[in-house]
């Protein structure tokens, strides 16, 4: 049977989505924009077509791999860190809960 350490819960795996779709979607338009002010030009829209350039499509896809994972670590381990803290929270009131007699 699978420790419950391992497995990790739903309310982490909702938080871990959303938490990746935001960030995803704010560096895409950072790296966009960072693009467009570096080089003057727009990103390539499809770095396939023969009309970009080969230094252009593979320096664009380099430039948001690295900034989409860089992100993603970022984000990850701070929704963690935050998760963590607020589970401990949640836990030790409940157990403080449960210590406390009832009258």
């Amino acid at each position: 049977m699978a420790d419950k350490a391992e497995k990790p819960d739903l309310a982490w795996r909702a938080i871990g989505g959303l938490v990746a779709l935001g960030v995803g979607f704010a560096t895409r338009k950072a790296i966009e924009f960072g693009w467009q002010k570096a080089t003057g030009k727009k990103p390539p829209a499809d770095p396939d077509s023969p009309d970009i350039g080969m230094a252009e499509a593979i320096g664009y896809a380099v430039v948001t791999a690295v900034g989409m994972e860089v992100a993603r670590i970022v984000a990850t381990r701070a929704a963690a860190r935050r998760y963590r803290a607020w589970s401990a929270r949640s836990e030790a009131k409940a157990i403080a809960q449960a210590a406390t007699p009832k009258a």
